[in-house]
């Protein structure tokens, strides 16, 4: 009877070991994957900015030729009434 009772008192300490090193398997791969997912943040924020500061300098970059094609359209008009003027 005592020899029962040691051989399944054995086999539950073998068996909670086993699930507990399971758990801890598992909770041990869940922590590497939220690291590995703060890191991905990290750099998917940082990629973010990057595009952002691009479009942002490309979009300023856009504005100032359309000024600058505006004030030549202005200056061409401008000559173009002054022609028309002196032809009268």
């Amino acid at each position: 009877m005592m020899e029962n009772e040691i051989t399944v008192s054995i086999f539950f300490g073998f068996t909670s070991s086993v699930l507990l090193a399971v758990v801890a398997f598992f909770i041990r791969q869940l922590h590497n994957d939220f690291r590995k997912m703060g890191e991905n943040l990290t750099e998917v924020k940082t990629t973010a900015l990057l595009i952002k500061s691009e479009f942002k300098n490309g979009h300023e970059l856009l504005n100032q030729k359309v000024e600058y094609l505006e004030q030549r359209i202005s200056k061409m008009e401008f000559t173009q009434i002054k022609n028309q003027d002196h032809e009268k």
